[in-house]
């Protein structure tokens, strides 16, 4: 799907995708074997500040979000929304969903919170309304650094996961899952949800954003 297509189709597939990637980030919580990179963060402050990690989530969105401005980067409305609906839909769905405790159940809220992700990442660039703030710091930094995209989410990667677990989040199999498998399952969902773009067009990930790059919010 590229920015061409109707704007009311992209908008329900912009939001469609933020609410599934809150409520895939909520399963993963609930099957407690390891958050992806920035769910650790989200939970390690939670645990800290007494705040549910949804709002955390939109805290922690809104101050990278103010990190572009040294960085130049210019958000979309993709952006915006993504600092406020994801944490919303997280919050909404762990208040729906009750803790689950047998192995085998948490480990099919696992599996499927990865899937869920894939899914939600598809639809979520596609829209093609802008990355989300957490992926333009990344962007960012590799502008204004020169260094390689992969370097530079590594290197923020690590550094969200190191310190969200020394304030006590959630790092395991799940963790380790996550981050071999979201790859592959995003690049899927990219191809899925940009079929109906015109002949010979490439997915619209983000504008001004270097195709190599797999953004998720």
């Amino acid at each position: 799907m590229s920015a061409s297509q109707p704007l009311a189709r992209r908008l329900i597939q912009l939001y469609a995708g933020l609410v599934l990637y809150g409520a895939s980030s909520a399963l993963l919580v609930r099957a407690n074997l390891g958050l992806e990179p920035w769910g650790v963060l989200h939970q390690g402050l939670a645990e800290r500040t007494g705040l549910t990690i949804g709002v955390v989530s939109i805290v922690v969105g809104a101050a990278v979000l103010l990190l572009w401005i040294p960085l130049r980067q210019r958000p979309g409305l993709g952006t915006v929304s993504n600092v406020f609906v994801v944490g919303l839909a997280m919050d909404g769905t762990l208040s729906l969903l009750p803790p689950v405790h047998n192995l085998a159940g948490r480990g099919t809220l696992l599996l499927a919170g990865i899937l869920l992700n894939g899914v939600a990442t598809g639809l979520y660039i596609t829209a093609a309304f802008g990355a989300g703030p957490r992926d333009g710091l990344m962007t960012g930094l590799h502008r204004r650094t020169g260094r390689s995209i992969r370097l530079m989410r590594t290197a923020v990667e690590v550094t969200v996961v190191v310190t969200g677990f020394c304030l006590g989040g959630t790092v395991g199999v799940g963790t380790v899952v996550y981050a071999v498998s979201i790859g592959p399952l995003a690049q899927l969902f990219l191809r899925v949800f940009a079929a109906p773009a015109a002949s010979g067009s490439s997915p619209v990930v983000a504008a001004g954003t270097p195709r190599g790059a797999i953004l998720r919010p």
